[in-house]
């Protein structure tokens, strides 16, 4: 149960990017529409961050226990000394990249 009550977070940046979509983009020009494209991407990022990012978490702990190592330092520490078999590897690797595209830019993912 969440201390906050609504709207959360998720519905907040919501709100305001979708303020920027219908309200604020088709009055601008430039410069300005520019940089409101920017933060309309910038908020769906959020938007994902907030609703993905802590199952995306757990799976990147679990992965790398799965590698023996506890963090992302261990991990590059690890891949320096060549302690892993390249398959195991680029496997937690890919489905890294794949979580950050997922946040990132959706439209990335295959």
């Amino acid at each position: 149960m969440s201390p906050h009550d609504v709207p959360t977070a998720a519905q907040l940046v919501a709100a305001v990017r979708d303020f920027l979509t219908a309200d604020v983009l088709p009055a601008v020009e430039g410069r300005v529409r520019f940089h409101t494209r920017v933060a309309i991407n910038v908020l769906g990022m959020v938007e994902r961050e907030i609703e993905l990012g802590p199952g995306q978490a757990r799976d990147h702990r679990v992965r790398l226990a799965e590698l023996g190592v506890a963090d992302d330092a261990e991990l590059a520490a690890a891949i320096r000394d060549g302690r892993f078999d390249d398959s195991a590897l680029v496997d937690v690797l890919r489905q890294s990249v794949r979580a950050k595209l997922e946040v990132a830019n959706p439209g990335y993912v295959e």
